[in-house]
């Protein structure tokens, strides 16, 4: 098994344990840009301080950090704010389970923004099994008790969200496999660990000056919230060491196909954790999207 498969699924794991306790500080205490830079006020610390030590324990040294690698940094620390704000806020229009599959179009949207960035490629069955995901989201886009033809649902609030954060993840996603690459011939590890740290660090910085600008109110709650926020930062710097290794080691677009896995478990907390009724229509979609996942993984 290649080493990129197990890392992904460990990267959808953490991922989502993180979105449920954004979930959580949202619809108690934080406001949507609370809730989002908390994952990265309790990260920041423990990347700087994981690079610190892989410093000292091992013989490699820090990789000179280009100029394209902190244009690729800054573009993808910037969309994923960005991305994970609309996402906290997309849980207030829908349940759990369903706002998670908005934000996999990302998907179909890396695939897109990978080979006009970087080049990636993707083969002719992988382009069918988007089609087929796409399927899948319009069967998604209607709100529940809506009205109306199938495109003018695509309209409404929740599918903006849903839709702007797969955009947005897409450009993330992508930006860190070429800031990761930029650094060089060095292990994929230590990649991967020099960029989580370098965005981490800016995303940290440039929301906490904004946040201190802003709503000063907010860096006060996100402090007193963080018996919750802490463990946000913590699955949140494991989650983002993972996918970073993984996009290290494969085709940004192929990463996120597996990381679909991410659906499967969202349904269950959906269900276990926050007593969410899921329908038939949003059980189809998810089902369908969960086949297109399959059809592009065997494409690979």
């Amino acid at each position: 098994m290649s080493l990129w498969i197990p890392v992904t699924i460990a990267a959808a794991s953490f991922q989502t344990v993180r979105f449920m306790l954004q979930k959580s500080l949202s619809t108690i205490k934080l406001s949507v840009a609370g809730a989002t830079f908390a994952r990265f006020a309790y990260s920041m610390p423990l990347a700087v301080l994981g690079l610190i030590v892989a410093l000292q324990v091992t013989d490699l040294g820090l990789p000179p950090l280009t100029v394209w690698f902190w244009v690729y940094a800054v573009i993808g620390g910037t969309s994923q704010i960005l991305a994970t704000i609309c996402v906290v806020a997309l849980f207030k229009q829908r349940n759990f389970a369903v706002g998670i599959t908005f934000k996999k179009t990302e998907v179909i949207q890396t695939a897109i923004v990978g080979f006009l960035v970087l080049g990636d490629q993707v083969s002719i069955g992988a382009l069918g099994a988007i089609i087929v995901s796409l399927l899948a989201v319009l069967l998604l886009s209607k709100t529940p008790g809506g009205d109306g033809v199938w495109w003018k649902h695509l309209t409404n609030r929740a599918a903006r969200l849903g839709l702007g954060s797969g955009v947005l993840f897409a450009f993330s996603s992508v930006s860190y496999r070429g800031a990761s690459l930029e650094l060089g011939d060095v292990d994929a590890w230590f990649r991967a660990l020099v960029t989580l740290t370098a965005v981490v660090t800016f995303q940290f910085l440039s929301m906490g000056i904004w946040l201190l600008w802003r709503d000063r109110a907010e860096l006060r709650a996100v402090w007193e919230t963080r018996k919750i926020s802490v463990f946000v930062g913590l699955t949140s710097l494991c989650g983002s060491f993972c996918w970073f290794f993984a996009f290290t080691l494969q085709n940004a677009a192929y990463v996120k196909a597996l990381g679909q896995v991410e659906l499967l478990l969202s349904l269950f907390a959906s269900i276990l954790f926050f007593r969410e009724t899921i329908t038939r229509r949003e059980i189809a979609g998810m089902g369908l999207l969960g086949l297109s996942i399959l059809a592009l993984v065997l494409a690979i």
